[in-house]
């Protein structure tokens, strides 16, 4: 049996499967809210984290235990939020809240990055250019408005790699994670000597790095005394959400593509090598699995725009409920737009002072123009990024959907109607946490490789034809003029 931890943004989701790729239990535990002192700042509190992972894991082991699944764990990969900054002192003690992936503060010092080192010689030196939401900037935030805090500094991880680090007591990373710390020279799958040295950062305070299947770990005493987990329990690198995600839905040969929506949506594309965008519109990463890489878009506000629709607007209705009267409305929310810019954008604006808006409010539209509209307004922002593929040659023969979007039937035909492509869904889509436990399991050559790990536990479920094409093409061709408009009034 392998264990997958998800330390997401809501909350520490937890599985438990077999080599067959079936889920024998499951457990969650919600984090604190994310905290935002500030407009466009996002924090959260690393310990809260372990708090929650505590729970979730024992709880697992407890239903899986009742389920009569008592053998014991063979191997464990975590999985998580990417992008985030925790911050420890020599003693591995969190000296300030983690500044998450949807932290917009840092555009300045993204900027003075783009402008010392230079944004096309950034993306050659590591596959992209400086944005707010990347490991490094936040650093340098700190540095530049918390000296003290930053003068204390020894040791830099990502959110899943700090849970990591209380179960095991050792400070490591894995290659695709380390690619979102702007930190990475993609290409040759290493810390970037260049970046440190151009940005004052020191690269001792990044851990060793590892391929996502590679055991890096073990669980401690004292980890097995707060999880359950046996003692001496492997543990592989495991891999950001999104690789992770990639890997549990079988992303890894080219023309592979997943679009996934959770709180954020991206479009994913596997590549057999590293393809750069000289703009930097996509995310060029490692994959979780050796010797590939990927190609991802982002949209900050995908999931969160139904959200903060629901509970701004509609907090007495379920979702089930307003998806259900979004399906009476017609494709195209008869001229309804949605800009999901909640967060500001990265695919394809990088802007982080982009702001959201309905745009074609009439006397007659209702509530149910407002959800669809907001369903296919998420949906058009993905398709930017397939617009982008198509521009730099990166093949999209395959779409899988994955996250909420797969969820519901109407979010999953307006994908397929916006991608003008059928959309594949899976038997039992798990997120990135199944992901994690094929890594888990392939580290201890359950399976041979990530791939004959996806081959023998990933079943396609059915297809779905785009039936609407026409019309969504024709209503994203006015979507495109949304962001340039809003531009303009907020200037």
């Amino acid at each position: 049996m392998f264990l997958g931890i998800d330390v997401g943004t809501g909350g520490t989701r937890v599985i438990l499967i077999d080599r067959s790729g079936s889920v024998l239990a499951s457990h969650s535990a919600a984090h604190a809210d994310i905290s935002s002192p500030q407009i466009g700042w996002a924090e959260q509190d690393p310990e809260d984290w372990w708090r929650a992972a505590k729970i979730a894991i024992a709880g697992c082991l407890k239903a899986a235990a009742a389920a009569g699944h008592t053998a014991p764990v063979e191997s464990v990969a975590l999985t998580g939020q990417m992008h985030g900054c925790v911050m420890l002192d020599s003693g591995g003690q969190v000296l300030r809240p983690a500044l998450i992936w949807c932290d917009q503060r840092t555009q300045p010092q993204a900027d003075w990055l783009n402008r010392i080192i230079g944004r096309e010689e950034l993306i050659q030196h590591v596959a992209n250019p400086a944005l707010p939401n990347f490991t490094l900037t936040k650093l340098l935030w700190v540095r530049e408005h918390e000296r003290s805090t930053y003068d204390k500094i020894a040791h830099v991880l990502c959110p899943k790699d700090f849970v990591r680090l209380r179960m095991t007591g050792e400070y490591a990373m894995d290659m695709q994670e380390a690619s979102g710390t702007l930190m990475l020279d993609v290409v040759h799958r290493r810390w970037s000597d260049f970046v440190a040295v151009a940005s004052y950062v020191p690269i001792r305070w990044f851990p060793p790095l590892f391929e996502g299947p590679e055991i890096c770990a073990r669980i401690s005493a004292e980890g097995a005394a707060a999880t359950g987990l046996t003692a001496g329990t492997p543990v592989a690198a495991g891999a950001g959400d999104q690789g992770a995600g990639a890997v549990g839905m079988g992303i890894l040969a080219p023309g592979s593509v997943s679009a996934t929506i959770g709180t954020s949506g991206v479009v994913f594309a596997a590549t057999a090598e590293p393809t750069l965008d000289p703009l930097g519109r996509l995310h060029t990463f490692c994959h979780a699995a050796p010797g590939i890489w990927h190609v991802m878009g982002v949209t900050n506000g995908a999931g969160l725009s139904l959200r903060y629709l629901k509970e701004t607007f509609f907090p007495e209705f379920s979702y089930d409920e307003l998806t259900a009267l979004a399906a009476a409305v017609p494709p195209a929310s008869d001229g309804l737009l949605w800009a999901p810019y909640l967060f500001g954008e990265r695919t394809p604006h990088l802007d982080p002072n982009a702001r959201a808006a309905f745009v074609g409010i009439t006397a007659s539209t209702t509530k149910a123009h407002f959800v669809r509209a907001v369903l296919e307004g998420v949906a058009f922002s993905l398709r930017d990024t397939f617009t982008l593929f198509r521009e730099l040659g990166i093949p999209a023969t395959r779409i899988v959907l994955g996250g909420g979007g797969a969820r519901s039937p109407l979010w999953s035909q307006i994908q397929a109607d916006v991608y003008n492509h059928p959309v594949e869904l899976l038997e039992a889509e798990e997120g990135a946490a199944f992901g994690a436990a094929l890594l888990a399991g392939t580290g201890v050559n359950a399976w041979p490789s990530v791939a004959a790990a996806c081959e023998a536990t990933i079943r396609p479920a059915r297809t779905i034809a785009p039936q609407h094409a026409a019309a969504m093409a024709e209503a994203y061709a006015r979507f495109r003029r949304l962001y340039p408009a809003l531009k303009a009034v907020e200037a």
